[in-house]
């Protein structure tokens, strides 16, 4: 639930993550990648994004971390122009990149300690948070006696440390297996929502898309045979009235979840 400063005058909530006509290039604008996006999330809600491969969707989300500067258009940030700042908003990349030769609380306080806070401080913040984040007892661990999902749940508390409201998630569970992806994303939407964060996640996946997401844009173009990448749709998933209309507790058996996988798959042509 929004808190009244997130709320809009009139009505609705604001953005915590914000793109507005967003244009981007790969070579300072001869070839259009992007052209005219405009996305927003909010506080404690999950969009994804979903498009073929090669349409361009870590470009967008390069452009929304602030590591690339767009040709037009701006990224806001609770209302603020952040286009082209790095370090405003966390990124999570696909491989969790946990330094073999680091125990895991070292591991996750890297943020903090390269930020230039103490090591015992940043320890001591980190600590608390092992049990939240399903960690508990692995603090002295080294990450190879770590299972895949442990590795993300670690890979996230890193994010979460760097003390930002808003996470850019590339394709997180797609090196798991099944059953650990299937567990992953009921954890991380949960963990999401409790910790008030906004959260923009790519996927190849539409199942996952439709299991996870608040709302879902469905993304269309080839820029590299010169068609630049736009917004086919933006699809809502109104998982939790559904649920609680049809009086079950798992969204993919409801038809509302079959009739949202058939309008994504239908926008990807």
């Amino acid at each position: 639930m929004a808190s009244l400063a997130e709320r809009r005058p009139g009505g609705g909530v604001a953005p915590a993550l914000e793109a507005r006509d967003l244009t981007l290039s790969w070579d300072g604008g001869v070839h259009i990648v992007v052209e005219g996006i405009s996305l927003s999330v909010c506080s404690g809600e999950v969009v994804c994004l979903v498009g073929k491969s090669g349409c361009g969707k870590t470009t967008i989300l390069h452009a929304l971390s602030g590591l690339t500067e767009p040709l037009q258009g701006r990224v806001l940030l609770h209302g603020a122009d952040v286009s082209g700042q790095p370090g405003h908003v966390s990124y999570m990349l696909q491989k969790d990149l946990l330094v073999p030769s680091k125990r895991v609380i070292d591991n996750v306080c890297l943020p903090l300690v390269i930020g230039g806070m103490p090591k015992s401080e940043a320890h001591a913040k980190a600590a608390p948070l092992f049990e939240r984040f399903g960690l508990e007892g692995t603090e002295r661990q080294w990450p190879s006696q770590l299972s895949g999902g442990m590795r993300q749940r670690a890979a996230f508390l890193r994010t979460y440390l760097m003390g930002n409201d808003v996470a850019l998630l590339d394709e997180p569970f797609s090196a798991l297996d099944a059953i650990t992806r299937t567990d992953m994303r009921t954890w991380y939407c949960q963990m999401a929502r409790e910790l008030g964060l906004a959260s923009v996640v790519i996927t190849h996946d539409v199942d996952e898309a439709v299991t996870m997401a608040d709302r879902i844009y469905v993304l269309e173009g080839n820029p590299r045979g010169g068609v630049p990448t736009v917004v086919a749709g933006e699809v809502p998933i109104a998982r939790e009235q559904v649920l609680a209309a049809e009086a079950v507790d798992d969204f993919s058996l409801t038809t509302a979840y079959v009739a949202c996988k058939r309008q994504v798959l239908e926008l990807l042509g």
